[in-house]
């Protein structure tokens, strides 16, 4: 690939100085990123907090998942009190239980019932019932739902029927409609991952009996995933935090490992980082589920002042769903003042699912014995008691609102002063693999999670010097090798998409980097998403990489898999027993298997990690030697619009797979069977040209004129140096994508408007010059800056309207890197 047109890599290592002087004037001009989400604390599935929204201090936090895990920050000053952190957390009282609390039963049919089925007088006695939720899915339904529509009534009665905030509790897949004694209170196409709550309209409250009422549902599935659960709640209004004054947020920053805040609170000026320290090159560290914040006060005026700081952390970090009882208590122990909180019943490893938030191992926050006073008390009592009193007496707690809160008084200050807290989740079991649990990787070492936070504060300088000099360089070398937008869309991936795995431990002593594939299906250590992640850690290491692709191999290898193929994945979240996706993607699981070992092997410049697993890997390519070409009619990961077969993209796939089986077969000295493979390789790009041109550019599918995709399989052409497909194919390509870009970004394919993301980046290094790139990049930066939808970034949207279709918090946008990791191997290869 031709790339005279990009910058000279000799210069920018010769001038190191005037990269450093580019670089601030690049950052000085920009327009500064708007996050659609900032992340706060992120370590795994599990434990991974974010701020959704333009100032810290505007919501509550929340899970990845959007259920709120609220954490409370105030500083009093001279005073006054501030709040800088958080907001009051939204609490709900059940009138109607949803499945999350108790099964419940409905009248339901797939037949259209024709009109009026949704009134009070309606007749369903023939309907079926059946438990909610009502799903395809055969581990977590509890009633089967496939067809295409199903209607839905759920009778209930009301002790009252005064409820001025009442609202639907709901979740759905696909398009519903929902009806409250005969009234329309929702209607929407699309679908909700979470539990959505919608208040109900003045109209339908004014309805509502205290026997007899029904809430009706029609859902109609239009692809994919099918779900329908539904109840109704009513707000909990807490008292009203009196005497508290919103902080002016004057800034946000962000880097690879740290979100910042600046606020002022009157005569100082307060300062909240949060750094989780994902060291990819240090497990150790990486691995300690321990996050730092630190609030730093300075004065604004000169003068001194009165200050105390106040942390709550609420319970809602232990539990999957409300009404789950806790247990919290306060003890000092290494030098640290303790605050640890977990459920009762501690169902270690039994939650799984997407939807769904860890209710066992124990949540943790920290500081210096000495520096701070801590309490846990009921949720509504803790913040109020700093109010009045400004101290906080220690005690234990058993509740289902329970609120883990630290004092610092500062006393007065008079230069900048800090103090520093830990937020950490001791899992006690991380996964559940093939029937062993596996503890979290830090219990390797250190088996007492109190000890690993005294390691944490005790490393907490050296932390950040070492979190500094990481995030700088990361920000450097994204902005040498595809410019500020770039740079910025690296940043903003990094800790998403590291965070959406956990590190584990085989009972083999293998290393396992586990993905959870959020907001798509919950399934744990999926191909297809390991795939577009990998060149994040292809940079920074390989070996995570390796432990994406073990439990797969072992899987085949064990004999618990004996298709020719690899299996999508090896389970739900967390739990890892085997396969628990509907559809087998032959062609796509086979071809990224052998491409991403291929990959490891041109990055450690030898082939031992192949040849461990040499005859799995010559099965798969045996199996797309004979199928892979032109792919039959199969699920792959661009599925959206529906299955496809000939799909152009996925022989490309199948084609560069084959000539990578090839690289590795010649890595291992099988001289005959490389040149064989790469020959094969060859002769069927010559014919994948033939079946796939259409005039200035190549087809979604073999001989459907009219049609086109991204064919960003074609990046391991020139990254592994396999020389098959001519320059011609991308160049021909690239200059048609630019004519059908939208403002934010360019579409998948010729059937939607709606896009990938990280396959956009892909697409983007096929361009040969830096122009070309940056004309693709720049509209994805738009639309993380202007999408409405605040929730951690989605890698699929509509490029017309930056709305996201669906998707949130996946490890997949680690495929930004992928300009990155090629401009690194082409620094390595002028060495």
């Amino acid at each position: 690939m031709n790339l005279s047109h990009w910058p000279s890599r000799a210069l920018l290592r010769c001038f190191p100085l005037l990269l450093l002087l580019l670089t601030v004037r690049a950052v000085g001009a920009q327009e500064v990123l708007r996050a659609p989400a900032y992340p706060l604390v992120t370590h795994n599935p599990n434990f991974s907090l974010w701020s959704m929204g333009d100032t810290l201090n505007a919501r509550p936090t929340s899970h990845w998942t959007e259920a709120e895990q609220p954490l409370l920050g105030l500083v009093e000053v001279d005073g006054v009190v501030y709040r800088f952190l958080g907001d009051e957390p939204t609490l709900f009282k059940t009138v109607l239980p949803a499945s999350d609390e108790r099964w419940a039963t409905a009248m339901y049919t797939e037949t259209d019932p024709g009109a009026e089925w949704a009134s009070l007088s309606f007749d369903d006695s023939s309907w079926k019932r059946g438990a909610a939720p009502f799903g395809d899915d055969k581990y977590e339904a509890q009633t089967a739902w496939t067809s295409a529509d199903l209607w839905y009534r759920r009778t209930f009665d009301l002790e009252s029927t005064d409820h001025e905030e009442l609202t639907l509790k709901l979740r759905h897949d696909d398009d519903v409609t929902v009806y409250l004694n005969g009234t329309e209170v929702y209607d929407v196409s699309g679908w909700q991952y979470s539990y959505d709550y919608l208040p109900l309209p003045a109209s339908a409250l004014a309805g509502l009996q205290e026997t007899g009422n029904v809430l009706a549902i029609h859902i109609r599935n239009t692809a994919g995933g099918q779900w329908l659960d539904a109840g109704l709640v009513e707000r909990v209004r807490e008292a009203a935090q009196d005497g508290i004054v919103q902080a002016d947020q004057t800034g946000v920053s962000m880097t690879a490992n740290q979100t910042a805040y600046t606020f002022d609170c009157g005569g100082v000026r307060l300062e909240a980082t949060f750094t989780s320290p994902l060291l990819l090159e240090d497990l150790e560290v990486y691995a300690r589920p321990v996050t730092y914040l630190d609030v730093r006060v300075t004065p604004r005026d000169g003068q001194e002042h009165q200050v105390k700081i106040y942390l709550g952390a609420s319970g809602k970090f232990a539990v999957n769903t409300a009404g789950e009882a806790l247990e919290a208590r306060a003890y000092e122990k290494n030098g640290l003042y303790i605050l640890r909180v977990g459920t009762t019943e501690q169902p270690v490893l039994q939650q799984k699912g997407d939807d769904v938030r860890i209710d066992w191992g124990y949540f943790y926050v920290a500081a210096a014995k000495g520096e701070v006073v801590q309490s846990v008390s009921e949720t509504s009592t803790s913040w109020q008691g700093f109010l009045h009193d400004g101290m906080l007496k220690t005690r234990n707690y058993t509740g289902n609102n329970v609120m883990l809160s630290t004092v610092a008084d500062l006393d007065t200050i008079s230069s900048e002063t800090s103090r520093t807290f830990l937020l950490g989740y001791d899992e006690v079991a991380s996964v559940d693999y093939f029937g062993t649990p596996l503890k979290p990787w830090f219990a390797r070492k250190t088996p007492a999670f109190e000890r690993l936070l005294a390691n944490a504060f005790a490393e907490h300088a050296d932390i950040l010097a070492r979190v500094k000099k990481f995030d700088d360089q990361l920000y450097a070398d994204a902005l040498a090798a595809g410019g500020s937008k770039y740079a910025d869309l690296c940043v903003l991936a990094y800790r998403q998409a590291v965070a959406a795995h956990t590190l584990v431990e085989s009972p083999d002593g293998e290393l396992l980097f586990l993905s959870k594939e959020n907001n798509s299906n919950g399934s744990i250590n999926t191909v297809d998403v390991t795939y577009p992640s990998a060149p994040l850690f292809l940079i920074y290491n390989p070996d995570l990489l390796k432990g994406m692709l073990n439990g797969i191999f072992y899987y085949s290898e064990s004999g618990r898999w004996e298709k020719p193929f690899p299996a999508h994945d090896l389970g739900t979240y967390p739990v890892a027993t085997g396969q628990t996706y509907g559809e087998d993607m032959p062609v796509e699981e086979a071809g990224n298997m052998i491409l991403l070992t291929a990959a490891i092997a041109d990055r450690e410049g030898k082939a031992d990690y192949a040849r461990q697993h040499w005859e799995t890997l010559t099965t798969w390519a045996g199996y797309l030697l004979e199928s892979g070409f032109d792919p039959a009619n199969q699920l792959s990961t661009d599925d959206f619009s529906g299955h496809l077969a000939r799909n152009a993209n996925l022989s490309v796939k199948a084609i560069l797979a084959l000539a990578a089986y090839g690289k590795l077969a010649d890595m291992l000295g099988e001289e005959q069977t490389g040149t064989e493979y790469r020959e094969k390789a060859r002769a069927m790009a010559g014919k994948w040209m033939e079946l796939a041109r259409d005039g200035d550019h190549y087809t979604l599918a073999f001989e459907r004129p009219g049609t086109w995709s991204q064919k960003y399989n074609l990046v391991w052409d020139d990254l592994l140096g396999l020389d098959v497909f001519p320059d011609e194919v991308a160049e021909t390509e690239i200059a048609y994508y630019l004519k059908q870009q939208n403002d934010y970004g360019l579409p998948l394919d010729s059937r939607e408007t709606y896009t990938k993301s990280d396959w956009i980046l892909w697409t983007a290094t096929l361009a040969s010059d830096r122009e070309d790139f940056t004309a693709l990049v720049e509209p994805v930066w738009a639309f993380a800056n202007a999408t409405p939808d605040r929730v951690p970034l989605s890698d699929w949207h509509d490029t017309v309207d930056a709305r996201h279709i669906g998707f949130k918090a996946r490890s997949v946008v680690g495929g930004y890197f992928l300009q990155l990791l090629q401009w690194k191997m082409r620094q390595e290869e002028e060495k």
